[in-house]
């Protein structure tokens, strides 16, 4: 009996892994000095991900680069993580992240906008099934900073169901309170 349940759980986790996507995002050429000169190599970055709402990100290292970006897939899906999109398409709330001296902000978008994002981001919400977004990177260009300021961006995200469950209140309790103080700040400005 045990024998089945573990073929049915590596059939399951095999049909999850066919259906990942990988994205190369960089490849450098790195380079060791020793004794005889120097030895290269390559680093590699990729993303991996479902298009449903699931990511992951990871480096690899290697003498060729083959070798390299099989090792970098290998660590992005170990990494992934769930994101809620509101509608499949889209963020539910505009957010921050930052990682070393990267930053990045993510705004969610109307239906039509597109992923308006540029590099390193751009693979990552083509890879995790986002339509609309506008995000911007503030600081370096470094796409190691910029993947992670992401991640721990997108790792922030949560849906109105969630935190509606941890306030102990409807979801419509909490739209409704947000509209409520938009139109009371609205009025207090047009006075």
């Amino acid at each position: 009996m045990a024998r089945h349940e573990r073929k049915d759980r590596n059939r399951d986790r095999d049909r999850q892994e066919s259906d990942l996507t990988e994205k190369l995002v960089g490849i450098n050429r790195v380079a060791k000095v020793v004794k005889g000169g120097r030895r290269f190599g390559f680093a590699a970055i990729v993303i991996v991900g479902d298009r449903r709402g699931r990511v992951g990100h990871g480096s690899g290292k290697a003498r060729e680069v083959p070798e390299a970006i099989r090792k970098a897939a290998e660590q992005a899906k170990r990494s992934m993580i769930r994101v809620p999109l509101r509608e499949g398409r889209t963020l539910h709330h505009d957010i921050t992240g930052r990682f070393g001296a990267g930053r990045v902000a993510l705004r969610a978008a109307p239906a039509g906008t597109g992923i308006i994002a540029g590099g390193p981001m751009r693979a990552i919400f083509e890879i995790l099934g986002v339509q609309d977004v506008v995000a911007k990177s503030i600081g370096t260009s470094n796409p190691h900073n910029i993947i992670k300021a992401t991640f721990g961006a997108l790792c922030n995200i949560h849906a109105p169901r969630f935190v509606a469950a941890r306030r102990g209140k409807k979801v419509a309790e909490i739209f409704h309170r947000d509209r409520q103080q938009n139109t009371t700040l609205q009025s207090a400005n047009a006075k």
